[in-house]
């Protein structure tokens, strides 16, 4: 497993944009599927993202697809996720998690979370 640290959530107006950032120490980052969650209280965690060991290819989930934009920075260990076109529903807390599984969507499949960071879109 792997230590994450999410940041950068905050809030904001619906159409607004975001970026957000997680951050992994360890050297072994480029070994890990990289994915981002979101949480809405009381639900399971909600798959958005996934990005491959190298970067070259991404996988959304439908309902972010087009507005959400995952990247990573395996010299920094950092995982990005853009949003744009911010609406109200996407008001959450997100989460990035390390996996081994390449296209997985599914919480088990990630060994490794941050401790998330909330992002509130008002309307």
């Amino acid at each position: 497993q792997v230590q994450l640290a999410e940041s950068g959530g905050r809030l904001v107006q619906a159409g607004d944009s975001l970026r957000l950032l997680c951050e992994c120490p360890s050297k072994l980052f480029d070994d890990y599927v990289m994915g981002w969650f979101r949480q809405y209280p009381g639900e399971e965690r909600e798959f958005l993202a996934g990005i491959d060991r190298d970067g070259g290819t991404t996988y959304y989930a439908d309902s972010v697809k087009g507005r959400f934009s995952i990247s990573r920075d395996n010299a920094k260990g950092n995982t990005f996720l853009q949003m744009d076109e911010l609406k109200p529903e996407d008001t959450a807390v997100y989460y990035c998690g390390a996996s081994f599984f390449m296209w997985s969507r599914r919480f088990h499949d990630f060994v490794s979370w941050g401790q998330g960071t909330q992002v509130t879109v008002s309307s």
